[in-house]
């Protein structure tokens, strides 16, 4: 067989038979984190992917994002209920897919984080990530959960070079919003493109005026009164439903991490 071959071929140990050992495939070009919001936390999880991921290969998915106990750093979406189980984060984690917990409320306290480490401390382990608006919060957890990575989330609204270059000491990737997909000069000038994570598609939020919601849901997942939780009857703009993005140019400029959201019923807009 030729150097550049895929293959190789190997006799068995007491036997004439030949067998074609298949060597590991190159990594993929992107990969994705993807959406479990939804997901009834008795669905196996990787039904839940062949269902709704199902055009991706397994191996292209990095992670799944989604919510597992109550907890009052959540933010984002109003916790509802459980969506990922014990069980579900041991299968992914066993099969090197990780599991991000998205504790991106903009409002943390110190007790509040106190109060919450012994769930911290169950989740943390290599591959598993932690995604955060509030940098107090991020700075606990690298200090006490060294293993966790940490995302900032698109909810700090990290539009410029400056924020970007702020952001990456204390967070291992930086997600920028939706609306950054439209501005190729910008994209190009990012340096660090293995640290940066784009959308993929987009909803609503690609031509939100304001984005009250997530300052709202803050406040709501800790049970305080929290005011308009959408600026859709406030402000006009338009509404695209949700809208995939074409990652070909994307990754000719270098990116190569993808959020990938899922549509809400109606096609409104994901999550």
């Amino acid at each position: 067989m030729s150097a550049g071959s895929r293959n190789v071929e190997i006799t068995a140990v007491g036997s004439d038979r030949v067998f074609t050992q298949a060597q590991p495939l190159p990594p993929p070009v992107a990969t994705y984190t993807v959406s479990a919001r939804g997901k009834p936390p008795q669905l196996p999880v990787f039904a839940y992917l062949r269902k709704n991921y199902g055009n991706l290969p397994l191996r292209a998915i990095d992670s799944l994002f989604g919510f597992v106990e109550r907890s009052t750093l959540y933010g984002g979406r109003v916790f509802v209920k459980r969506e990922l189980s014990e069980r579900d984060v041991f299968q992914l984690n066993n099969a090197g897919i990780g599991v991000r917990l998205p504790m991106s409320n903009h409002y943390v306290e110190r007790t509040e984080y106190l109060d919450n480490k012994r769930l911290l401390a169950k989740y943390h382990r290599p591959g598993n990530s932690i995604i955060c608006t509030n940098d107090d919060l991020a700075q606990w957890l690298r200090d006490d959960f060294p293993d966790y990575r940490l995302d900032a989330s698109v909810n700090k609204n990290v539009k410029t070079l400056e924020k970007i270059a702020a952001a990456m000491p204390l967070y291992d990737s930086v997600v920028l919003p939706m609306s950054m997909n439209e501005d190729l000069e910008f994209l190009e000038s990012i340096e660090d493109k293995d640290k940066i994570t784009l959308f993929a598609n987009a909803g609503c939020a690609l031509t939100c005026p304001s984005k009250i919601c997530y300052v709202s849901i803050s406040k709501t997942n800790k049970g305080e009164e929290s005011g308009p939780k959408c600026s859709q009857n406030l402000k006009a703009r338009e509404m695209h439903g949700m809208v995939d993005f074409p990652l070909e140019p994307y990754i000719e400029l270098g990116f190569h991490r993808f959020k990938l959201l899922r549509a809400r019923p109606g096609s409104v807009t994901g999550f």
